[in-house]
């Protein structure tokens, strides 16, 4: 390809960065318009990095949707999780920080201090504006916030409704570099349909569960194949203690099959198919503070 072309399309990376539980999934699904990031109200929804990837004619978008940053956590999960989000911070074009609107914490002043080294320009997403019944509350906040680093933008928005994330899109295509498209156009995502399996039974899982277990839960897919026109899945959910093992399942099974009703509608949607799914669960004691363990369940994307 010559350098003309080059010159006339543009591609990068842009970190979604923010304490857990802000709306980082929420806003990549809503940019995405579809789900590709799993959410819910809890903290450690997300724990791998995520690419969303949005192709509009010459401008290619690679969303990259981090862990939440936890300040202060020592076991290996919490530590991999921090460690995702720093290595996305070092390879991005442009970092977005997202926090929720009149609510500043320091966990956010923590990550604010992660992503000011960083050379690649910075845009505040603020989020949850929706939520707010008082709005003059909200440019003093705005105000405040933006005055604590050498922002490029900053943009109130509501990931769920959609409320000006076409705005922020606007802004981080004033941003891209140039260069060449990295990904087909088509492709929305650089993770695999059983991944993503994975990540909706993990999903419903933290749904259902309330506040009844920690998040000491994995999902491991056992079997993935189509047979006869049905995708069989088969999927081991894993928990650290024997008393987490019977929550998880419930009264005489019930729980398990909400969680498995559930996902496997997910699925179909996602995948256009129709699916077969079986879940498991088992014990697999201290794994989330354990690198071995968390290596076997798919928890070395810091290699």
């Amino acid at each position: 390809m010559n350098e003309g072309a080059v010159e006339s399309t543009f591609c990068g990376y842009i970190a979604i960065v923010g304490r857990p539980n802000v709306g980082k999934s929420t806003l990549l699904n809503q940019i995405l318009e579809q789900k590709i990031s799993i959410t819910s109200k809890k903290a450690q929804t997300t724990r791998h990095q995520i690419l969303g990837v949005k192709t509009e004619g010459d401008y290619q978008f690679i969303y990259v949707d981090t862990p939440g940053i936890h300040r202060g956590e020592t076991k290996a999960l919490n530590q991999v999780l921090n460690q995702s989000s720093s290595t996305a911070l070092k390879d991005a074009d442009i970092i977005v920080l997202v926090v929720e609107a009149l609510k500043w914490t320091d966990t956010d002043a923590y990550v604010l201090e992660q992503i000011k080294a960083s050379k690649a320009p910075k845009i505040l997403a603020l989020n949850k504006i929706d939520q707010v019944k008082d709005k003059t509350r909200l440019l003093p906040y705005i105000e405040k916030v933006a005055a604590l680093c050498d922002f490029d933008s900053v943009i109130p928005m509501s990931a769920e409704s959609g409320e000006q994330v076409e705005a922020l899109e606007k802004e981080l295509a004033k941003r891209l570099p140039q260069g060449l498209h990295m990904f087909p156009e088509d492709q929305v995502t650089d993770r695999s349909v059983r991944f993503m399996a994975a990540e909706i039974i993990r999903e419903k899982i933290m749904r259902q569960m309330g506040d009844e277990i920690p998040y000491n839960v994995a999902v491991e897919i056992e079997k993935f194949k189509h047979e006869g026109g049905i995708l069989r899945i088969n999927g081991l959910i894993w928990v650290e203690r024997e008393g987490q093992k019977k929550i998880v399942i419930g009264t005489a099974g019930e729980r398990l099959k909400r969680i498995g009703t559930d996902a496997r509608k997910d699925i179909e949607q996602l995948l256009d198919t129709k699916v077969m799914l079986e879940l498991w669960v088992k014990v697999k004691s201290g794994w989330s503070d354990n690198l071995r363990a968390l290596k076997s369940l798919g928890y070395d994307e810091t290699d």
